[in-house]
């Protein structure tokens, strides 16, 4: 399955994480910028932080709606979700949550949920049916869980 992974990353977080996960899957890594380049993958990953309170990182901005006019009928999508689950508890991934609802009636295959047990966050767009969407990585307050949630996701996803 062909897999590419397209990440918005502000200081560089999304873009590690997007690495590290790109690096174990085989899997093609692109800025949102190059969105377009979906049509060619089976499998696409889409990755992104959350910045202020709740909105998306600003290369989704235009991601997102570049995104819209791409015919994703029959593709398997992933979230990975950067955030900081203390400071920002009202908000936590809620750019994943606005991604997915943007692109959730486009045919696509949702893969890859995963628990909310470990996090400690009040409220997030980026559950859906009780799970989160995706990976979700908190580098500030939970970087020792990093690796482990990485390979469990993985590991999920394969």
């Amino acid at each position: 399955m062909k897999t590419a992974i397209f990440y918005g990353s502000t200081t560089g977080v999304t873009e590690e994480i997007s690495r590290k996960v790109a690096n174990i899957l085989h899997a093609d890594i692109f800025p949102v910028i190059e969105i377009s380049k979906v049509k060619e993958y089976d499998f696409i990953i889409l990755a992104s932080s959350t910045w202020g309170m709740g909105e998306l990182q600003d290369d989704w901005i235009e991601g997102i709606e570049n995104l819209k006019t791409e015919n994703l009928t029959g593709k398997k999508v992933g979230f990975i979700g950067v955030g900081d689950q203390e400071s920002f508890g009202d908000s936590f991934v809620d750019a994943i949550g606005i991604i997915y609802n943007e692109i959730k009636d486009q045919g696509i295959h949702l893969v890859g949920q995963t628990s909310t047990e470990g996090y400690s966050f009040r409220t997030s767009k980026g559950i859906i049916d009780g799970e989160f969407l995706g990976l979700i990585i908190d580098e500030n307050n939970q970087s020792e869980l990093t690796e482990t949630r990485i390979k469990k996701w993985i590991e999920k996803v394969r």
